[in-house]
C-alpha cells in the first residue's frame, strides 16, 4: 500500500461550478477520485481545501504532522487563489494600487519552506503546477456584479493581464521544483496543447470540469512510471 498526503485548493478537491446560489460544488469525477478508482494499493489522504493559499497550506502541513509522518509521498498543489485579486473593492477604487492574496514572491518563499521543511523530514514530495485559465471566462465571472468598466481599466485595458499574472505563479512552482530537486507533474501543458483548452474549464474559467479533470488524471498516469523511479519507489507495488 502506497500512502499518499495530498495539500491543495479547489482544483485538487475537485470544486466545479454549478447552478446553485453557492455557484459551486465538488465533481464526483475529480482526478484525484479517478486515480484512485484505478489504483486501489494507493492510500490518498487529502488536505485539498477550497479558497486554500500556500500560507493556510503551510499551517496545514504543519498542523497534520501526523499524517505528513506517515505518508510515503506528499503531494502540493497551490497557485490559483493567491494570484487572486479583491476584485470589488478594484471596481470600488480603480485608481488605486492593488495587492494579490499573496504576491509572488512571498508565495515563493512560503512554498519553498513547505518544501524544505517536509524533505528535512525525509519526505518524498511531487509538485503540481498550475492549469491554464481562461481570462474571458473568469473576467466575466469575477466581474459579475460589480463595475466590469472599472475593472478592465485597472487592469490596462485588456483581461489577458490576468493570464500573465496567474501564470507567474505557475512559473514559480516550477522553478521551486528546480531549485528544491523534487518531481514536477506538468499538468499544465497538455491544456495549453488543446486547440481550446477553455472547454475543459468550468463558467468560471478557472476550475477544471470533469472533462479538465479526466485530462490532469490521464497526465498523471502516464507520468506514474518515471515518478516511481524519481521517487525511488520501484519496489512498491502500484496497480494500473
Amino acid at each position: 500500500m502506497l500512502d499518499l498526503c495530498l495539500f491543495g485548493d479547489s482544483i485538487s478537491k475537485g470544486v466545479v461550478t454549478d447552478n446553485t446560489p453557492e455557484h459551486y460544488t465538488t465533481t464526483e469525477r475529480s482526478f484525484v477520485k479517478l486515480l484512485s478508482e484505478e489504483h486501489t494499493d494507493w492510500d490518498v489522504t487529502s488536505y485539498a481545501l477550497f479558497g486554500s493559499t500556500i500560507a493556510k497550506g503551510q499551517s496545514l502541513v504543519r498542523r497534520h504532522a501526523k499524517a505528513v509522518e506517515a505518508a510515503d509521498v506528499v503531494v502540493l498543489e497551490y497557485g490559483g487563489n493567491d494570484s487572486d485579486f479583491a476584485w470589488d473593492e478594484i471596481a470600488a477604487q480603480p485608481e488605486a494600487t492593488h495587492a494579490p492574496k499573496t504576491d509572488v514572491s512571498t508565495f515563493t518563499e512560503t512554498y519553498e519552506q513547505i518544501v524544505s521543511e517536509l524533505r528535512a523530514r525525509g519526505k518524498k514530495v511531487v509538485l503540481l503546477n498550475l492549469p491554464p485559465l481562461d481570462s474571458k471566462k473568469y473576467f466575466n465571472w469575477v466581474s459579475r456584479g460589480l463595475d466590469a468598466e472599472k475593472i478592465l481599466a485597472w487592469l490596462g485595458g485588456s483581461d489577458s493581464y490576468i493570464y500573465r499574472y496567474h501564470e507567474s505563479y505557475s512559473v514559480s512552482v516550477a522553478d521551486i521544483a528546480v531549485r528544491q530537486s523534487v518531481p514536477l507533474i506538468d499538468i499544465r501543458s497538455p491544456f495549453l496543447q488543446r486547440r481550446d483548452y477553455s472547454e475543459l474549464l468550468c463558467e468560471d474559467g478557472i476550475h477544471p470540469n470533469d472533462r479538465g479533470h479526466k485530462l490532469i488524471a490521464s497526465v498523471i498516469r502516464a507520468e506514474l512510471p518515471a515518478l516511481r523511479g524519481a521517487l525511488g519507489l520501484d519496489s512498491v507495488a502500484i496497480s494500473g
